[in-house]
């Protein structure tokens, strides 16, 4: 049976790697790996090594610690740091180059999900 660590840590790496648009096939090649190792990884089945998870950070450009950020929260372990399709949303989204058009997309998801930001409820 997998650790709750070792799940935590590969959510973490499968929701970086969607976000940066990147493949397990990608992660694997700067890995030299096979992308089923990459997928065992992100699934817990097994355990990443301190030399592997440098590695990972390295390619995913982020310290070794974020891994582990929000380890120490009791958190339901079947629920994804953020799910798949949230993720490639926020990667396609942080491509676009015009920040107003951002601000409208941003605004348009806020009132459709009947979201107040907390500094426009700060304001009501």
């Amino acid at each position: 049976m997998s650790h709750p660590v070792d799940i935590h840590v590969g959510k973490k790496l499968k929701n970086l790697r969607v976000l940066r648009g990147l493949t397990q096939t990608d992660v694997a090649k700067g890995l030299s790996i096979s992308f089923q190792q990459v997928q065992k990884y992100e699934l817990g089945r097994n355990r990443i090594s301190a030399s592997k998870l440098f590695e990972i950070a390295n390619i995913l450009n982020v310290p070794p610690s974020y891994f582990f950020d929000g380890l120490d929260q009791t958190a339901d372990e079947s629920t994804p740091v953020i799910d798949e399709e949230t993720a490639r949303i926020a990667s396609v989204f942080s491509k676009i180059k015009d920040e107003r058009l951002k601000s409208q997309i941003r605004s348009f998801v806020d009132a459709v999900a009947g979201y107040v930001p907390a500094e426009d409820a700060n304001n009501a």
